[in-house]
C-alpha cells in the first residue's frame, strides 16, 4: 500500500507538465515571444479596423492568438497571453472605452472566455504532445528491445570467445573456428572465412563456415583483388565492404558469385600493431547492415589477443627451453671447469667432456681427436655410437669432406650435413651408423692446433648454433692440456732442479772429503810428526805445535759435521735406515725410531726423506721445546710413507719458513706428498708419502 500510494503522486507529477505546463522551457519561452509579438500587432490591426471588423471577429481573432500561443509555448504562455488578449480586447474593443473593469459582467465573459480556450488548447497540445511520446516510446521500446536482445547475443557471443582466449585455446583450431561461428551467426551471414596474410602478400585460409566453394578448404592460398572487400582491407588494414561483386573479377570473386552472394564485409585483424590477417563476411541479401564493420570489430580483437598470446606463449616456451638449455650447458661446462681446476689427468678430462657435449647438444655420437705432427688423427674419447675398427687409442686420416677434416686442416669450425656422395672408409663407417649430419670444433692449445672434438646426429641436422655452443667446451679442453702440459714442465723442472741440487751436495761432500779433509788430516799428521821430533828441552814450542794440532784436529772435525750435513756419505753406502739412526745418535733430544723396511729407494726419494727428517728434527730441536720425537717409516704399496711428530709445544706454520717449504717443494716436485699438522699445544706432526719413482 504504501508503494503504490507513494508511486500515484509521482506518475501525476509526471502527467502534468505533459498535460498543462507545455513541453519544456524553451517552447515556453517560444509562446511568450510569440503572445508579445502577436497581440500588440493585433491589437494595432484592429484599432485601425476598427470600424470594418465588428466586435465578435474581434474577440475570434484574440483567441485564435490564444490558441497560436497555447499550441506553441503550452499552458502557462497561453494563459499569460489570454489574460492580455481579454485585457486588450476589454480596453480597446469591449465599451466603455480605455477601461477595464473585473464588475463589468462583459469582460468577465472575455476574460473565463479566453481563459477557458488558452486551458482547453493546451490540453489538447498536452494530450497530443502524450500521444505522440506514447507513440515514440513504444517504438523506441520495441527497437531498444531488438537492439538489446541483439546485443545480448553479441555480447554472449563475445563471452564465449572471450572464454576460449582466456583458456590459451590454440588459434589455429578452436578461437578461430570459434570466432567465424560465432561472427556469421550474430551477423546472420551465410558465408564466414578468417584468412592469415602471409609475408609474400598471399592470404592462407585458416577458418570457414557456411558456404564456401569447393575450392575454397582450409589452407588454400589466394590473392583477391579489388574491389573485393577483403582486397582492400588485406591492403589498407581498415574495415571495407562490397554491396555489388559483379565488376570483381578474379577467381576469389567467381567463386563468391557461385554461391550466390551479393554483400560482403571484412575486418582487419591487427596483431601487436601488424596486419595479421582478415574476417570475411558474405551474405545473399541485398547488404549488410550499416553498423556491421564496427560489430565485427569487437571478434577481430579477440582474435588478435588470442593470436599475440599463442605467439606470447611460443615465445615464452622458446625462452624457458632456452633458459634450460643454458643452464644445463652452464651447469656441463661448470663440471669440466671443476675437473680442470682440480688438476685431473687429461685422459679423465677427455672422457667427461666427451660425456657432457654429447648430452648437451643431444648428439649421437662424440669424439676427441688428437692431431699428430703427420696429419693422422688419434681418438682420444668417445662416447655414444662407434664404428667398428676405430677404437679409442686408434689412428687414421680424415678426409673431407668429414667435418672433423676440414676442422684438423683449416683450425676452423666446420660442418657437413650430408655424406651420401662421400666415399671415404671413416664416412663408410659413420654412415653405416646412420649419422647423417656431423659439425667439427679445432681444440686450440697455446696457439697451436691441438686436436678437435666432433659430433654426430642421425637427425636431419644439427642446429645452427652447435658451433658456438662447443666452443666453451674446447677452450676447457685447450686449458685442461696446457695445464697438464704446464704441470709436467713443472715437476721435470722441479725434479732437475732436486737432482741437481743432490748432485752438488754429493760433489761437494766428496770434494770435501777426499780433498779439503784429507789434506788438513795430512798436515795434522805432519804437526804430531813435529811435535815428537822437537827436543824435550824446547817445551815452550812443542806446547804451541799441540795446542795448534788440537785445533786442526776440532777443525777436521767440524769439516766433516759439515760435510756429513751437506750429504751423509752413509745414506748413499747403507741406505736410509742407517742414516736415519746415525741421525738419531747425534740429536739433541731424544728419538724414537721405528722403521719397518729395509728396501732400498731410488736416490731422490731417499734423499728426500732423509731432509724431511732432518730438517723436521731440526725445527722440534730449536722450536718446539719438545722432549722427544718419534720417526716412523714403512712401505706400503711401493709408497714409501714417513711421519715424525713430537710432544712439543706445536703451532707451527707449514706456509712461512723456508725450511719447511724447501721440504714441499722438495717432495711435491718427486710427484709426492707431504702434511703438516700443528695445532698449538698438541704438538706438531709431518706426514709424508714418497712414489717409488721420481715423478
Amino acid at each position: 500500500m504504501h508503494t503504490s500510494s507513494s508511486t500515484k503522486p509521482a506518475a501525476t507529477r509526471r502527467r502534468l507538465p505533459a498535460l498543462w505546463a507545455g513541453l519544456s522551457p524553451r517552447r515556453r519561452l517560444a509562446g511568450a515571444l510569440t503572445g508579445l509579438v502577436v497581440l500588440p500587432l493585433l491589437t494595432l490591426g484592429l484599432v485601425q479596423l476598427r470600424d470594418i471588423v465588428n466586435l465578435p471577429s474581434q474577440m475570434l481573432l484574440y483567441l485564435l492568438v490564444v490558441v497560436v500561443v497555447a499550441l506553441v509555448g503550452g499552458l502557462v504562455p497561453a494563459l499569460a497571453a489570454a489574460v492580455a488578449a481579454a485585457t486588450l480586447l476589454a480596453y480597446y474593443f469591449i465599451p466603455p472605452l480605455h477601461t477595464f473593469a473585473v464588475a463589468d459582467l462583459n469582460e468577465v465573459v472575455a476574460l473565463v472566455a479566453f481563459l477557458f480556450v488558452a486551458a482547453a488548447a493546451s490540453s489538447l497540445v498536452g494530450l497530443a504532445a502524450r500521444r505522440r511520446e506514447a507513440e515514440t516510446l513504444a517504438i523506441a521500446t520495441a527497437v531498444s528491445r531488438e537492439e538489446l536482445r541483439r546485443l545480448a547475443e553479441e555480447q554472449a557471443a563475445l563471452r564465449r570467445v572471450a572464454t576460449l582466449v582466456a583458456h590459451g585455446a590454440p588459434p589455429a583450431e578452436e578461437v578461430l573456428a570459434a570466432v567465424a561461428h560465432e561472427v556469421g551467426s550474430v551477423l546472420g551471414a551465410d558465408g564466414t572465412n578468417i584468412l592469415r596474410l602471409d609475408p609474400d602478400g598471399v592470404a592462407t585460409v585458416v577458418a570457414r563456415v557456411g558456404a564456401y566453394p569447393a575450392e575454397f578448404p582450409i589452407g588454400s592460398r589466394w590473392t583477391p583483388e579489388p574491389p573485393l572487400a577483403l582486397a582492400a582491407v588485406l591492403r589498407t588494414g581498415r574495415p571495407a565492404r562490397i554491396d555489388d561483386f559483379r565488376p570483381a573479377s578474379d577467381g576469389y570473386a567467381d567463386a563468391v558469385r557461385r554461391l550466390g552472394l551479393r554483400s560482403g564485409v571484412a575486418a582487419p585483424i591487427i596483431v601487436e600493431g601488424h596486419l595479421w590477417g582478415a574476417i570475411a563476411v558474405g551474405t545473399r541479401r541485398e547488404r549488410f547492415p550499416a553498423d556491421t564493420e564496427q560489430r565485427m570489430a569487437g571478434f577481430t580483437e579477440l582474435v588478435g589477443t588470442a593470436i599475440a598470446n599463442a605467439e606470447g606463449r611460443a615465445q615464452l616456451e622458446e625462452s624457458r627451453d632456452e633458459l634450460r638449455r643454458l643452464a644445463e650447458e652452464q651447469a656441463a661446462l661448470r663440471r669440466v671447469a671443476t675437473l680442470v681446476a682440480h688438476g685431473m689427468p687429461p685422459a679423465e678430462v677427455f672422457s667427461a667432456v666427451a660425456h657432457e657435449v654429447g648430452s648437451v647438444l643431444g648428439a649421437d655420437a662424440t669424439n676427441i681427436v688428437r692431431l699428430e705432427p703427420d696429419g693422422a688423427a688419434t681418438i682420444l674419447a668417445r662416447v655414444g655410437a662407434r664404428p667398428a675398427g676405430y677404437p679409442v687409442g686408434s689412428s687414421w686420416t680424415p678426409e673431407p669432406p668429414l667435418a672433423l677434416a676440414v676442422a684438423l686442416r683449416t683450425g676452423r669450425p666446420a660442418r657437413n650435413d650430408d655424406y651420401s656422395q662421400a666415399s671415404d672408409a671413416y664416412i663408410d663407417a659413420i654412415r653405416r651408423l646412420g649419422i647423417r649430419s656431423s659439425v667439427a670444433a679445432p681444440i686450440v692449445v697455446e696457439g697451436r692446433l691441438w686436436g678437435a672434438i666432433a659430433v654426430g646426429t642421425r637427425g636431419e641436422h644439427l642446429p645452427a648454433d652447435t658451433e658456438e655452443r662447443m666452443a666453451g667446451f674446447t677452450e676447457l679442453v685447450g686449458t685442461a692440456i696446457a695445464n697438464a702440459d704446464s704441470r709436467a714442465q713443472l715437476t721435470a723442472s722441479r725434479a732437475r732442479i732436486v737432482a741437481a741440487t743432490d748432485d752438488a751436495r754429493r760433489r761437494i761432500e766428496r770434494d770435501l772429503h777426499d780433498g779439503t779433509q784429507q789434506r788438513l788430516v795430512s798436515l795434522s799428521l805432519e804437526l804430531r810428526l813435529a811435535q815428537a821430533k822437537e827436543p824435550a828441552d824446547v817445551p815452550q814450542l812443542q806446547t804451541q805445535i799441540g795446542r795448534a794440532a788440537h785445533e786442526l784436529d776440532g777443525a777436521i772435525e767440524e769439516l766433516r759435521e759439515i760435510s756429513h750435513g751437506i750429504h751423509p756419505a752413509i745414506l748413499s753406502e747403507g741406505g736410509l735406515g742407517p742414516a736415519l739412526r746415525t741421525l738419531a745418535r747425534r740429536t739433541a733430544i731424544p728419538v724414537e725410531l721405528d722403521i719397518r723396511t729395509e728396501t732400498r729407494s731410488p736416490d731422490p726419494i731417499e734423499v728426500a726423506a732423509y731432509y724431511v727428517v732432518c730438517e723436521a728434527i731440526t725445527n722440534t730441536t730449536k722450536h718446539a721445546r719438545a722432549s722427544r720425537a718419534y720417526v716412523a717409516l714403512e712401505q706400503r704399496d711401493a709408497v714409501l710413507h714417513l711421519s715424525i711428530r713430537d710432544d712439543g709445544i706445536g703451532g707451527a706454520d707449514p706456509t712461512r719458513g723456508s725450511g719447511l717449504i724447501g721440504l714441499r717443494d722438495r717432495v711435491q716436485a718427486l710427484g709426492g706428498s707431504i702434511e703438516v699438522n700443528s695445532c698449538p699445544g698438541d704438538g706438531t706432526a709431518i706426514v709424508v708419502e714418497l712414489p717409488p719413482e721420481p715423478g
